[in-house]
């Protein structure tokens, strides 16, 4: 896959993975797991420019007495969602299209 392409990409998974509940970093790299490979050094690099968007929001949490951060989507990374929908669809028609030339 083009690595623009999937670049895009990564960070709207990053979003989807908190669609239906806060998360932090190891969850979410499972949570995508199946659906693509993502390391650390890859996942905190991309949260924080998400949360530098306004994407997303932080928080910490205690757990097993260290803390824990969280990650939280806003309405602004679900209007990123929704953004990248609308651009896949158009993605998708010139795809067709080239399909379409190709078969020809």
């Amino acid at each position: 896959m083009d690595i623009q392409l999937k670049r895009g990409s990564l960070d709207v998974c990053v979003l989807a993975s908190l669609l239906n509940e806060d998360s932090y970093g190891y969850k979410i790299i499972q949570s995508l797991d199946g659906v693509l490979e993502i390391s650390e050094s890859t996942l905190y690099p991309i949260l924080r420019r998400l949360e530098s968007a306004g994407c997303l929001t932080s928080y910490s949490v205690e757990h097993n007495g260290r803390l824990r951060k969280f990650y939280s989507i806003t309405e602004t990374g679900r209007d990123k969602i929704k953004d990248y929908l609308l651009d896949f669809k158009e993605l998708m028609q010139i795809y067709e299209y080239i399909a379409g030339e190709v078969k020809k």
